[in-house]
C-alpha cells in the first residue's frame, strides 16, 4: 500500500514538472526575424562622386580702392539694390582736388608756350623757304617746337593720370546688383587693397567645391550633376562649367565650379550643398562608400551590420577614411561587393534574426 502511494505521488510530480515546463515554452519560441533593407558600396554609389561646396552669385565683388584716404561718405546698406555705376563710397579726395589743380596750371603755361613755338616755327620756316634764315636756325626753331608739343602732351597725360585715380576715391558699382557687406564706415581710414563693400547680382548662381587628385581626372567639364541643398532638403540640377587644371595653392585638391540651373527665390549664397557627380565605375568602385547614417558608433569603435550565412544581424568593425557629402568612405572591414544593412523594421543587436526586404 506504501509503496502505491508513493508511486502515485512520483507520477504526480512529475505530471506537475512537465505542466510547468509547457507553461514555459513560449518565451522559450524562436523570435521574429527583424525585416531589414541591405545594400552594398558597388550596388549603392559605385559610379557616384560626393563633393562638399558652397553656393555663390556669378557676378559678385569685394570693392576695394588703390588710395588712402578718410571714408567721407558710404551711400549704401546691406541690402540695397544698386545699379551699375552708382556711386557707393566717397573717400577723402582734397590731394587730388590740389594736384588736379597744379597740373591745369602746367597745360595753361605748357599751351601758351606751344602756342609760341608754332608760330616762330611757322615763321622761320617761311623765310627759310625764302632763303632769309639759315638751315641752323630753323633747326633750332623746329627743336624748341617740338619740346613745346612734347610738354604739352606730358601735362595732358598727367591729367588724365590723376582723373583716371578719382575712380579709386569714388568707388561706384561695377554692376547692377545687392549689396551683400559693409566692411567700413564713415570715418574709416581706407588703405589699398582693404575691402570697402561688397555686392553681387541675384539670379545666377553657381557651386565652388574641391575635388581630390585623386578623382579630378574622373570628372570632365559639361557633366550633368545632382546638387543636394542641405538646409532646404532640396535637390537641383547642374552642370560641371570649369575644372581647375592647377591645386598649387589650394593642397591638392582641384577647384570646381558647377552653373546652376532654375534656382528659384529661395537660393541664397554661402547655402552648403553635397554634389554627386556620376563618374565611370572603374574609378569609383576602387574606393568603397557607404551612408553615414548607417554607420554604428560604440565608443572610440565604429561598425556596421552585415548578415551572416544563419541570417543574423553581425556588428563588424570597421575604419573609416575621408566624408564625401552624405557618405564616408571604408578604409578596412568592409568590401566592395559585401552587403550590409542600411535599415531595419526594429532595433538591431548583434545576432538578431533578420531577414532581407
Amino acid at each position: 500500500m506504501k509503496l502505491k502511494l508513493y508511486t502515485l505521488l512520483i507520477a504526480g510530480a512529475a505530471s506537475l514538472f512537465i505542466s510547468c515546463g509547457d507553461d514555459k515554452k513560449p518565451s522559450q519560441e524562436k523570435k521574429p526575424a527583424l525585416a531589414v533593407k541591405v545594400n552594398s558600396p558597388a550596388s549603392e554609389k559605385g559610379s557616384t562622386l560626393s563633393l562638399n561646396g558652397k553656393i555663390e552669385a556669378v557676378n559678385n565683388a569685394k570693392l576695394s580702392t588703390r588710395m588712402m584716404g578718410y571714408v567721407d561718405r558710404i551711400n549704401v546698406q546691406i541690402g540695397d539694390k544698386v545699379k551699375k555705376g552708382e556711386l557707393l563710397v566717397s573717400i577723402n579726395n582734397s590731394d587730388l582736388q590740389a594736384k588736379i589743380a597744379q597740373v591745369n596750371a602746367k597745360i595753361t603755361e605748357a599751351q601758351a608756350a606751344y602756342n609760341n613755338a608754332e608760330k616762330d616755327y611757322n615763321r622761320f620756316k617761311n623765310l627759310f623757304e625764302e632763303n632769309s634764315a639759315s638751315q641752323k636756325e630753323l633747326d633750332d626753331i623746329t627743336a624748341n617746337y617740338e619740346m613745346a608739343k612734347a610738354r604739352l602732351e606730358a601735362a595732358r597725360q598727367m591729367k588724365n593720370e590723376i582723373q583716371a585715380q578719382f575712380a579709386y576715391v569714388n568707388i561706384r558699382a561695377p554692376f547692377s546688383g545687392v549689396i551683400t557687406n559693409k566692411f567700413v564706415e564713415e570715418g574709416d581710414m581706407a588703405n589699398p587693397g582693404m575691402p570697402l563693400v561688397a555686392m553681387e547680382a541675384p539670379g545666377a548662381f553657381e557651386v565652388r567645391a574641391t575635388v581630390p587628385e585623386s578623382d579630378v581626372s574622373s570628372i570632365k567639364e559639361g557633366t550633368e550633376v545632382d546638387v543636394n541643398v542641405k538646409t532646404l532638403d532640396k535637390t537641383l540640377k547642374g552642370v560641371i562649367s570649369e575644372v581647375s587644371a592647377s591645386a598649387k595653392n589650394t593642397g591638392s585638391q582641384y577647384p570646381v565650379k558647377i552653373s546652376l540651373e532654375e534656382t528659384g527665390d529661395e537660393i541664397r549664397s554661402g547655402m552648403y550643398v553635397s554634389v554627386e557627380i556620376p563618374v565611370e565605375q572603374k574609378t569609383a568602385s576602387a574606393r568603397v562608400l557607404i551612408p553615414s547614417s548607417a554607420v554604428v558608433h560604440r565608443g572610440d569603435l565604429t561598425g556596421i551590420y552585415t548578415i551572416s550565412s544563419q541570417n543574423m544581424a553581425l556588428l563588424r568593425w570597421i575604419r573609416l577614411g575621408k566624408t564625401y557629402g552624405d557618405q564616408v568612405e571604408v578604409l578596412s572591414g568592409l568590401k566592395a561587393d559585401e552587403e550590409y544593412i542600411v535599415d531595419a523594421e526594429g532595433k538591431l543587436y548583434n545576432g538578431a534574426p533578420v531577414s532581407k526586404q
